[in-house]
């Protein structure tokens, strides 16, 4: 996969991380359409790319992400879109953002200062680990906009939070801290804004040297069990054991433990 700026989309690639970072901060790194289809094709390669170990996503400047552009998509000057456009529209943009984020065998690690709010906020939800600094925002501002979420919200929040704070994310538009999202259970953890680079860092450098095959089979067995059966989630774990226990990574764990040692995983 090729680094560059595409779509106000920085990507990077580096010690088998890939780092994708908003950087459009004249709009407080608020999505448009292009911002979308470029992330979503990031993280579709990303899935395939046996070279890489972790995601890192993150916001250049003051901020982590906005939301969508709704000044760009609703732009007087360009041709009325036909009925239905949203409807269509949505599950390949923003809810296939979201689809990917939680299905990409890869940890996904997200840093956020400032604003994440609408989309922004629901890319946090979705990340794996999401570090924040303590004076951040998180925002669900749909219904204070006049119209209802979308990106994963109210699957999101009610398994995160429960229903009672979902509905105060949601329908009251109750605004979070970073604190307060750490205390609720919403993201992983709130630092304070200088100590944030330094804990992803060593967060991503943890995930980076851990069994990669076990870690995205973990991922995946969490994420589906949410709307399985236990006999499904007993059946998808055998199934991710079967596989987990044929990886080089699974010997070396074996061999580390019987010897005394850290392990030296190499993602395989």
């Amino acid at each position: 996969m090729k680094s560059g700026t595409t779509d106000g989309i920085s990507v990077e690639v580096g010690d088998s991380v890939l780092r994708i970072s908003i950087d459009r901060p004249g709009r407080k790194n608020a999505l448009d359409i292009a911002g979308v289809s470029r992330i979503i094709e990031v993280l579709e390669m990303a899935a395939v790319d046996d070279t890489l170990r972790v995601i890192l996503l993150r916001g250049e400047g003051e901020d982590f992400c906005s939301g969508a552009d709704w000044v760009a998509t609703n732009n007087k000057d360009a041709p009325k879109p036909r009925v239905g456009s949203l409807q269509r529209r949505t599950p390949l943009q923003a809810h296939r953002l979201i689809e990917l984020l939680l299905e990409v065998q890869l940890p996904v690690v997200c840093a956020v200062r400032g604003w994440a709010a609408g989309l922004g906020c629901q890319i946090a939800l979705a990340a794996d680990f999401t570090i924040a600094t303590e004076a951040s925002h998180f925002w669900e501002p749909f219904v204070h906009r006049g119209f209802s979420p979308d990106s994963g919200a109210t699957w999101l929040l009610p398994r995160l939070v429960g229903t009672a704070r979902a509905k105060d994310l949601l329908l009251l538009g109750r605004e979070l801290s970073g604190r307060e999202a750490a205390d609720w259970g919403v993201i992983h953890r709130a630092v304070s804004d200088p100590d944030l680079d330094h804990t992803v860092a060593e967060l991503v450098e943890t995930l980076a040297h851990s069994a990669s095959v076990a870690l995205g089979l973990t991922k995946r067995c969490i994420n589906r069990a949410q709307e399985s059966s236990l006999k499904s989630a007993l059946e998808a774990e055998a199934s991710a054991l079967e596989l987990s226990s044929r990886t080089a990574d699974f010997r070396e764990g074996l061999a580390a433990f019987s010897e005394g040692r850290d392990p030296n995983f190499e993602g395989r």
